[in-house]
């Protein structure tokens, strides 16, 4: 039985999807985008595909049609698939490294494989850098200097995030992680249980993934935790502590502390590292030491009067010689802390700000009461991916979410194959479907609102006369990200600048692991929206996480609002809102900073002003 991770799978999917293209585009073409489709729902699933298929739920992946999914099969059992060997055969063996260099599609891949008479494949993307160094891809017709800098680029970006640790996105490694807490809660000795580390702190990415459990009985833990169903390799298994491999090569480490030390194991892990060196060094002015085990007092004479009913008998461990916490709250307390969220522990003045009482109270899940930004399968002929779950599928799940209003925002029709009449009469078409749904839906109020592409010269895709269509537009950058911190903020201020333009969408066009996005003024950003009443998005898509928890806090510091969005494609994306409000939560947002926690009347209110 083979095991190909979901990046593993995605690659040889657009492998496929590449053969295709350079075989014969035209004839192939709904081939292309099945392939093109499934791979990037693949990449972008939070569950490994293999163990869906192991738990007979292959088919339930939307966007993998049947055809598909038989050939994944044949993947899984046998290692390989008879119809993509046949298929990629028909292209050059060159072309398929050279697909993992961004700038690179196939049917560049294949001009420059024969312009620079590639013949060795596992040299293309040296052979590549090299000619273009030599500047012999500026020589190559349709290409050109500013086509060969680009590349070169590329490729140079590409070797650096070789180089880097591979780290799981935020919602990925969640799922990971509850999959294994799941398993472990059903042991009868577990009394406690959180995962540790960045992922506790909500990191928009993560690494390896560790656990901690409170237990009077580590070993019996222990034991069942290794007997996790997708456990490929069992790396250590000692008297509290134990890790394994699972599914895609993730591992997963464990530790078990006594119930009455649980307190200061869960914060020292959690940390961050310069939290708790924060914490420690103010905790020695006091007359104490602190450290995973609990505290231990060094000078009584330091420490506070108010402090000393935190440390008892009932509480001394004499084997260690030191005080031992059963939970978080306590352990704080004893050092004269109130409580600190985990996402705030990042030395960024959390703990001077709980000192003096001016910790936020951030945003909360159910302070959430609507998604803005989501895409439905009604074809508006757009200029990029269209969604693929129907508007009546969406709004039953955003009553089962108990949210009073919903944002469709398909992206604007594409105005390279449309006149703008046709723009218009295409938004009206899909108007019709929103007052259509609106008639049977009471619960929840429909916004009929557009992700409208800004421009390389800032003009937005569409004209006032389908902008009036609109409750409101989020304007987002989808190309041309090689343009300077200078040129990118002057067309992002232009795009604002229309009355209707209220949303900056994924406002970096960072995507995690892939692309590191474009540089802001930042400070000319948030002047021009808090002057003109705009809104920068949190976007929660799983590979975006855009804007960060450090922009964040800046934008709500100069009194700028956000918008926490999904920007869901499809209607189970939907359920990614909390890593969108981890984000805010990192970046200090309250309730009151957040749009999407407002009443509908409130929110129209802040649309049309």
């Amino acid at each position: 039985m083979v095991k190909p991770t979901n990046n593993e799978i995605a690659k040889l999917l657009r492998e496929v999807a590449a053969a295709y293209t350079v075989s014969d585009e035209k004839k192939y073409r709904f081939q292309i985008l099945a392939y093109q489709k499934a791979a990037d729902v693949v990449e972008k699933l939070s569950s490994e595909v293999y163990e869906l298929w192991s738990e007979g739920k292959l088919e339930d992946i939307s966007g993998v049609g049947p055809s598909i999914a038989s050939h994944l099969k044949e993947l899984f059992a046998t290692g390989k698939v008879k119809h993509f060997e046949e298929i990629k055969k028909k292209a050059p063996g060159a072309l398929f490294p050279l697909l993992a260099i961004p700038k690179i599609g196939p049917k560049t891949a294949v001009k420059l494989i024969n312009s620079l008479k590639i013949k060795k494949s596992d040299q293309a993307i040296e052979l590549v850098q090299k000619a273009g160094e030599e500047g012999k891809i500026a020589e190559i017709p349709t290409f050109g200097k500013k086509s060969e800098k680009e590349i070169l680029q590329a490729i140079s970006e590409f070797y650096a995030g070789r180089q880097k640790t591979s780290r799981m996105v935020l919602p990925y490694a969640y799922e990971i992680a509850q999959k294994v807490l799941t398993h472990l809660k059903k042991c009868p000795d577990v009394q406690k249980i959180e995962p540790l580390g960045s992922l506790r702190r909500m990191v928009s990415t993560i690494g390896d993934i560790d656990i901690a459990v409170a237990s009077n009985h580590p070993q019996k833990v222990i034991n069942w935790f290794v007997t996790y169903p997708y456990a490929e390799r069992i790396i250590e298994k000692g008297d509290h502590t134990a890790s394994f491999l699972t599914s895609g090569s993730k591992q997963i480490d464990l530790m078990v502390q006594p119930t009455s030390a649980w307190g200061s194991l869960l914060q020292h892990f959690t940390g961050s590292k310069d939290h708790n060196v924060k914490l420690r060094t103010r905790a020695i002015t006091y007359g104490l030491s602190v450290s995973d085990y609990g505290i231990k007092i060094t000078d009584r004479k330091k420490l506070k009067k108010d402090w000393e009913k935190f440390y008892t008998k009932s509480n001394f461990n004499s084997s260690l010689g030191l005080y031992v916490f059963a939970d978080e709250k306590t352990f704080y307390q004893a050092q004269g802390l109130k409580w600190i969220e985990p996402e705030l522990r990042e030395d960024r003045g959390e703990i001077e700000a709980d000192l003096v009482g001016k910790l936020p109270k951030i945003i909360q899940n159910e302070d959430i009461k609507g998604d803005l930004h989501t895409h439905s399968l009604v074809d508006v002929e757009p200029s990029h991916d269209l969604g693929q779950s129907g508007m009546s599928e969406m709004i039953k799940l955003a009553q089962e979410l108990h949210y009073e209003y919903l944002g469709f925002a398909e992206h604007n029709p594409s105005n390279y194959n449309h006149t703008p009449s046709q723009v218009s009469a295409l938004i009206k078409k899909r108007n019709e479907k929103i007052e259509q749904a609106q008639k049977v839906t009471k619960s929840v109020q429909i916004l009929k609102l557009l992700e409208i592409d800004i421009l390389a010269d800032g003009k937005l895709a569409i004209d006032d006369k389908s902008f009036s269509l609109l409750d409101a537009g989020i304007v987002s950058i989808h190309s041309s990200f090689s343009q300077d911190k200078e040129q990118m903020t002057q067309r992002v201020l232009k795009g604002l600048s229309h009355p209707k333009a209220k949303i900056l969408g994924h406002p970096t066009g960072r995507l995690l692991g892939q692309r590191s996005g474009f540089e802001l003024d930042w400070e000319k950003i948030w002047e021009f929206c808090a002057k003109n009443n705009k809104a920068l998005e949190i976007n929660a898509y799983p590979t975006r996480l855009d804007i960060s928890d450090t922009i964040v806090r800046e934008t709500i510091k100069r009194g700028v609002k956000v918008v926490i969005d999904t920007d869901s494609h499809e209607v189970s994306q939907m359920k990614n809102m909390k890593f969108g409000v981890a984000v805010a939560r990192r970046g200090w947002a309250e309730k009151k900073d957040v749009l999407n926690t407002y009443s509908f009347a409130d929110l129209k209110k802040w649309l049309l002003s």
